[in-house]
């Protein structure tokens, strides 16, 4: 089986935030808007809402008029449900011909009303979190190529960014690198992926495995990560997804101004050190080789002045190169990277 399912967004977007106004749930539509600026031709907020995803505001009809082809819900809520209003709006965006395009666990089929809309104007819904069907259980079989899987002290600290940044810092030193989503936003910008977190839980392992297939030896396939072994909510998929993508590295990603979970807030995150010490050990089952090679930080929590030693600190604590893929970007791990396993010359 083959995980190279293209998947076809007609642009522009109009990205659909609503009433979210939490950044963490609205990674979608920051994503979509940090890597594919070119596509997004606006967001669609409820009024009061104090998020701004930095593009034009739009309405349903403003939106046509500018030629948008697809509405994309740009928020992920926690348990991925969308609310009775959030419905009305979708509705309308059909029913003026736009492609709805979700990457929550519902259906859009499931709500009539948008449906009906969609069928009236010839609209198309898209569901990103739609996996392949018949995946296998894992094998745990040695694949050719290498990998390097993004992980973190909890869910949405920069696994997606970090992977990509660090994919393109690979690709500046002309080494080959693939970015693997396993997420909706990652898929809705690599065009494929599996969605991950919405596999059954006997196949998790053997989808990461259809992610990441065999390659060239000096390849590189930078694997998108998912939830936190730390996150109580999240942690099944997290394994699964560790096990099948048997990397040879991984990376760290963490906030450092966040003291719990996302979605267990009466649950205290973990130190860097705790976090690089666990996932190499469940690691080890599939790699026994595994190595932690960087640590990526969300600094935008941190006061200007404070963000440089944060970083210098981490470093000296870790052993490890410590950087913030939005600002510094990813180039010293990806020198890590070159300089422990060797660069395409030494494949």
């Amino acid at each position: 089986m083959n995980s190279d399912r293209r998947i076809f967004l007609r642009s522009p977007y109009l990205i659909f935030i609503g009433d979210t106004d939490d950044r963490a749930l609205a990674k979608t539509g920051l994503g979509i808007v940090q890597w594919c600026p070119e596509l997004v031709a606006g967001q669609l907020r409820f009024e009061g809402n104090s998020l701004d995803l930095g593009t034009s505001d739009m309405t349903i009809a403003d939106a046509v008029r500018a030629g948008v082809k697809s509405l994309v819900i740009g928020v992920a809520p926690v348990g991925g449900k969308i609310d009775d209003n959030w419905a009305l709006v979708l509705e309308d965006a059909a029913a003026a011909g736009l492609d709805i395009v979700s990457g929550l666990h519902l259906r859009l089929k499931e709500f009539p009303g948008v449906a009906a809309a969609a069928k009236a104007s010839g609209a198309a819904l898209i569901d990103i979190r739609n996996p392949p069907a018949n995946l296998p259980i894992a094998t745990g079989k040695k694949r050719t190529g290498k990998r390097v899987l993004m992980v973190g002290t909890d869910c949405a600290v920069g696994k997606k960014y970090t992977a990509l940044g660090l994919t393109k810092s690979l690709q500046e030193r002309t080494v080959k690198a693939t970015f693997r989503a396993t997420g909706q936003t990652g898929i809705m910008i690599a065009g494929t992926g599996i969605p991950i977190d919405a596999v059954v839980s006997d196949f998790v392992a053997g989808a990461a495995e259809l992610v990441s297939p065999d390659n060239d030896a000096d390849h590189w396939d930078v694997i998108e990560g998912q939830g936190s072994l730390f996150n109580a909510s999240y942690a099944g998929v997290s394994l699964g997804l560790l096990h099948g993508s048997q990397p040879d590295a991984i990376v760290v990603c963490h906030d450092p101004t966040r003291e719990t979970n996302i979605s267990c807030p009466e649950m205290k995150l973990p130190s860097v050190a705790d976090c690089i010490e666990i996932n190499l050990t469940c690691g080890r089952l599939t790699n026994p080789e595994i190595s932690c090679v960087g640590i990526s930080v969300n600094t935008s929590g941190l006061k200007k002045e404070a963000r440089g030693p944060y970083l210098k600190a981490l470093s000296q604590e870790t052993g490890l190169a410590c950087v913030d893929p939005l600002i510094e970007g990813c180039g010293e791990i990806a020198d890590v990277i070159l300089t422990r396993f060797g660069g395409p010359e030494h494949a």
